[in-house]
């Protein structure tokens, strides 16, 4: 009798593990966003671009450059950019007075403009340290957006910027955080105060070049705003984080509304 009943305890854990085994296989696995699933090609690719179009000279982070292009690989397998031609990078580890905004022809390998871009008046003075993704915070947000529409608004002719980082940038279009056109994105400015004038977050450009820069980026196409910000870095889940040196950087805050 007690050889019969280990026979049957045995079977029904066998049965159990079957079952479940089987249970297993048939369940559906867990969707991955499309875009933090996209392959990434290797940034060496694009190697040659960070040095024939001597961005180094111009200072423009290297890091900045590869995360850039990570991201950039990632939207555009994702099917999220209309306009693949070209890539913009703001660079906030330079400092307002220095031109840092880059739009490169990423098809062609050519610089297409190179100038000054303003920051969030809550970001700080010559440098942005403080970045938010909060409504009326006045500040600047890190990340990926994807360019939109244009539109005449108060600042004149502007663009939508759609932020891809949930928690991050995502309150881009609530918060109304556009390109657009102002006086103060000037070397006048610059040469009275040592900075540019400031936002309320946008990424504003000069009057001059400000119609030419949003047709040229319109339409779905890839906008990076980079931060030596650990915080920011740490939490995207855009880039591939490589092994890295430690990065001295000013002391800054970084703020997601999720």
């Amino acid at each position: 009798m007690q050889n019969l009943k280990s026979v049957l305890f045995f079977s029904i854990v066998a049965t159990g593990i079957v079952v479940l085994g089987m249970s297993a296989l048939s369940a559906p696995a867990e969707r991955t966003p499309a875009v933090n699933a996209a392959p990434v090609k290797k940034v060496s690719a694009y190697a040659g671009y960070y040095h024939s179009l001597k961005l180094d000279s111009l200072q423009l982070s290297r890091e900045a450059f590869d995360y850039a292009v990570q991201g950039y690989e990632r939207l555009k397998a994702a099917g999220e950019l209309e306009n693949d031609k070209v890539l913009s990078i703001v660079d906030f580890s330079l400092p307002s007075s220095r031109k840092r905004l880059f739009i490169v022809d990423i098809k062609t390998g050519k610089l297409l403009y190179h100038t000054y871009v303003s920051h969030g008046r809550n970001s700080g003075e010559q440098m942005a340290t403080r970045f938010s993704n909060r409504p009326e915070s006045f500040q600047s947000s890190l990340g990926f957006y994807v360019t939109g529409d244009t539109y005449k608004g108060q600042h004149g002719y502007s663009l939508q910027l759609d932020g891809q980082e949930h928690g991050i940038n995502d309150n881009a279009l609530m918060r109304k955080i556009v390109v657009h056109a102002a006086a103060y994105v000037s070397e006048r400015n610059i040469a009275q105060q040592g900075f540019l004038g400031r936002s309320l977050g946008c990424p504003a450009v000069p009057e001059k070049l400000s119609k030419p820069i949003i047709n040229t980026i319109r339409g779905g196409s890839c906008l990076f705003i980079y931060s030596t910000n650990q915080q920011y870095i740490a939490q995207s889940k855009m880039l591939v984080r490589p092994a890295l040196a430690a990065i001295d950087t000013l002391p800054s805050t970084f703020v997601t509304n999720s």
